[in-house]
């Protein structure tokens, strides 16, 4: 499951701004 949110989580990343980019791994640990 953490390999399957992770791939996620950089075709995220690519379409997200540089503000964006550091705010989203700071939700992503508060789940």
């Amino acid at each position: 499951i953490h390999y399957y949110n992770h791939q996620r989580i950089k075709l995220k990343l690519k379409g997200l701004s540089p503000v964006q980019y550091r705010t989203q791994p700071l939700n992503l640990t508060s789940l």
